[in-house]
């Protein structure tokens, strides 16, 4: 090996090719995944090194990474560039830690031969000491309000003033008896969301916290005992006080520990036994479990506990479905328990309350399924079927070519002339407002660099039109245009004040808004015709998750609920509801889920897509897509255009059903009170004779 030993090999085999990984350790440092680069020869015999070369002949152990004779922690000490990423850092940032003196150490070193660590990134949902005091090193926080505000994670909601006044300690020695109000409330608030969210093919956890491992099981036995429903469905986890899985308390061995975490990681999966987790804490173990809604605290935390409410909370914050729709979690517990989880309220959270306990919602979103099992409904009768059309809008991608970047029609702008600094300026904007919200300033090393700015606005536009390829062309076409065409004189692109010059408002705006509508304008096309090549049956529509709020409980349609845009939509919903059956035999809103859209052609020449309002069923032969609208923009007219289309089309290649439409703008609906559908058609004609 030439003289090297096989350190000096190692840290070759690191930098040729190879993938490296740290893993989270307890107390030691160790690498994995090191792959052979050396051929048999090559590598050392030292019987010192024999676990070594295991390695790079490409052995693997055969039990756990940590049960490896090799600690890595010397070989990285020798690697002279390192970068250290701490996850979950507010477990380790005790300088006391073993993984914080091994950062420390591998530090140090690196100080003796002249270096130092490139980097240590630490990432934390609470980057705060125990006593609540944010860390001094922290570069971004992300508070919880924020998130909850933002909706990034579920609303914690308490019980309001009446519903804990019901609530009371009981005077009794046994821990379930004392504490049995506030267990039987946290069962009922989990029941009623487990209904709700069952429909949705998730399942709801129940979250309870006791203060000792006795008590815990005291619980769990109480749970299966009294709830049927949670008979072989509660798994326990003994912690330690810092909120560790504990051997000691569980009495288990190792493989049942790690049986154990596996079992609460996969509590979400509607495969799983149970339903319910009883523990005394918790805190300290990763917790990937999203399905939690009912969090029951039967502890006092004392000032000594180190343990901070957003910590607790975070138990039941992960969101259970993608997308904005506000979930919920509920929190239930003793008063010391509740005054601990209410004292994240001096950070600004908004805590809800609402009524809880029987005869009360569900904390949940709404649900909106098809009624099933509302006996009073046909759904076959009440069933409407929609048939499905191909495209007629598409884009023709070979055309890209053909953009002439002199027929733009823009309007060429004045060249402005930095300073040397003001061109070392990177000016970061709003992209709502185009507000300059922080600028930052290249040192002299700093490179202006042309090709990345041409190249940032190309994937912008690529994006934002979706195109799929033809990244190539747009980029040189832009290149072209910023050269010669965008500003009032020809520029230099390798001069760094045509660089300062693109991202002024003025400059973006105008190129990346000249580019799509060129681009719309060569691409789209229309086919001309359509074809059916399916058909939507509003009974096979799947459950899915609303915001709460207001809704229209509907007897003429398949839906449990009509939810709307606006209170035009609930108002229209109601009129429909109420139509006799000789005019109206069923409706639906034309929610997303029911995947009933029409490609079309917005003002701006993007092609996108439109869900009309309502679907309505007049008889089995006739059926009338509606519009409402409160005020009208510039892409109504190519709406209702391209809905005539529609029915036109679909008119033509069958004729068992008719289709009609009809457009209802609040101001009309308001001022003439159509009391009939015939009335509704007879007096609403606007765009019928537009195109």
């Amino acid at each position: 090996m030439d003289g090297r030993n096989w350190r000096d090999d190692f840290q070759l085999t690191l930098h040729l090719q190879d993938e490296v990984r740290i893993t989270r350790p307890t107390g030691n440092i160790f690498l994995t995944n090191i792959h052979r680069v050396y051929s048999g020869e090559d590598i050392p015999s030292s019987p010192d090194d024999e676990d070594m070369r295991d390695y790079f002949l490409g052995k693997r152990p055969t039990g756990a990474t940590t049960d490896s004779k090799v600690d890595l922690g010397m070989i990285v000490r020798d690697i002279d560039e390192l970068m250290v990423l701490n996850d979950e850092a507010h477990h380790i940032h005790d300088p006391r830690m073993a993984w914080f003196k091994s950062i420390e150490d591998i530090h140090n070193r690196l100080k003796q031969k002249g270096a130092t660590l490139s980097m240590q990134v630490d990432t934390t949902a609470t980057p705060k000491h125990n006593n609540g005091a944010i860390f001094v090193q922290t570069v971004a926080d992300y508070p919880l309000v924020e998130a909850i505000s933002q909706n990034v994670v579920k609303h914690p909601v308490l019980p309001d003033a009446p519903s804990r006044a019901k609530l009371q300690e009981r005077q009794s020695a046994k821990y379930t008896e004392k504490y049995a109000d506030y267990i039987h409330l946290g069962v009922i608030e989990w029941s009623k969301a487990y209904a709700e969210h069952e429909k949705m093919g998730k399942k709801a956890i129940l979250f309870v916290m006791t203060d000792d491992t006795r008590n815990c099981d005291d619980v769990a036995e109480y749970l299966k005992e009294h709830y049927p429903d949670l008979k072989d469905a509660v798994l326990v986890i003994h912690t330690k006080n810092n909120g560790e899985i504990s051997e000691a308390a569980t009495g288990k061995d190792k493989d049942e520990l790690e049986k154990l975490r596996k079992q609460a990681n996969e509590i979400d999966r509607m495969d799983s036994p149970y339903k319910a987790i009883v523990s005394v804490m918790m805190l300290k173990e990763g917790w990937d479990v999203r399905n939690v809604t009912t969090i029951v605290g039967l502890r006092a935390y004392a000032a000594q506990s180190n343990i901070l409410p957003e910590q607790t909370l975070g138990r039941g914050l992960r969101k259970m479905y993608p997308g904005d729709v506000e979930e919920y979690v509920s929190v239930v517990g003793t008063n010391a328990f509740m005054e601990f989880v209410e004292s994240i309220q001096a950070e600004g959270v908004v805590l809800e309350r609402k009524a809880m306990g029987e005869g009360t919602g569900p904390k949940t979103p709404l649900v909106i399924e098809v009624d099933t099992e509302n006996e009073k409904k046909d759904i076959g009768a009440l069933d409407i079927e929609i048939p499905v059309l191909t495209p007629r809008v598409y884009r023709e991608y070979k055309t890209l070519g053909d953009l002439d970047i002199g027929a733009m029609g823009h309007q060429r702008l004045f060249y402005l002339q930095f300073s040397e600094e003001e061109q070392r300026e990177i000016v970061f904007k709003d992209i709502a407002t185009g507000e300059i919200t922080h600028t930052t300033i290249l040192d002299a090393a700093g490179v202006a660099d042309y090709r990345s700015a041409i190249g940032y606005f190309a994937r912008s536009i690529m994006k934002d039109l979706r195109l799929v390829g033809g990244y190539d062309v747009v980029y040189g076409k832009i290149k072209a245009f910023v050269q010669d065409e965008l500003f009032d004189r020809p520029v230099e692109l390798e001069d760094p004040n045509t660089l300062r010059n693109l991202p002024e408002l003025a400059a973006s705006k105008t190129l990346i808004e000249a580019f799509k509508k060129a681009i719309n304008a060569l691409t789209v096309r229309d086919k001309g015709d359509a074809e059916i090549r399916d058909t939507i049956k509003l009974r096979e529509t799947r459950p899915f998750v609303a915001n709460d709020q207001r809704y229209v409980v509907p007897k003429k349609s398949v839906f449990n609920r009509i939810i709307g845009d606006s209170n035009l939509e609930l108002r229209f919903a109601a009129f429909l509801d109420g139509c006799s059956d000789n005019e109206v035999i069923s409706f639906a809103k034309n929610y997303m889920a029911v995947r009933f859209k029409l490609d079309y052609v917005k003002a701006n020449g993007d092609i996108s897509n439109y869900f009309p309002d309502f679907i309505v069923k007049l008889s089995d032969k006739r059926i009338v897509i509606v519009e409402t609208k409160g005020l009208e923009d510039l892409d109504v007219p190519l709406k209702m255009a391209r809905l005539r289309q529609w029915c036109e089309d679909i008119n033509r290649v069958q004729t068992d059903v008719e289709y009609d439409f009809v457009y209802v703008d609040e101001e009309s609906f308001d001022r003439y009170k159509p009391t009939s559908f015939r009335q509704l058609l007879e007096g609403f004609k606007e765009y019928k004779g537009k195109i």
